[in-house]
């Protein structure tokens, strides 16, 4: 995933330390990855920012980058098309909303189509 930009909250309100050998402990969040059954899919369609181009839409998968890179491997083949997994959420090229989601019901996730 994207690292999202630091704010002061982040460092528990640390901003500077005089102290030379003062180094932040940043606590580190594991990902887990939920079976199949409980995971919450969104397949939507998303024409913004891409010059008008269609690109179907898969968010909400809580895991692994290696298990959703896997996932978004598995759809693009089956679709036939090319796409990227990058920000949590998968992209597949063209409209194959019906075709996601039907492959993804197969797989065992809960999904949901959404938007137009």
């Amino acid at each position: 995933m994207k690292s999202k930009k630091k704010v002061i909250n982040d460092f528990g309100g640390i901003m500077y330390s005089t102290d030379p050998g003062f180094s932040y402990e940043e606590e580190e969040t594991s990902q887990v990855n939920l079976p199949n059954n409980q995971q919450n899919m969104k397949v939507m369609l998303d024409k913004k920012n891409r010059g008008g181009k269609a690109v179907t839409l898969v968010a909400g998968f809580v895991g692994e980058m290696d298990a959703l890179e896997q996932l978004g491997k598995m759809l693009k083949t089956k679709c036939g098309v090319g796409g990227t997994t990058k920000d949590g959420e998968i992209l597949i090229q063209g409209d194959f909303r019906d075709k996601v989601v039907e492959l993804l019901k197969k797989e065992g996730f809960k999904v949901k189509k959404s938007g137009g």
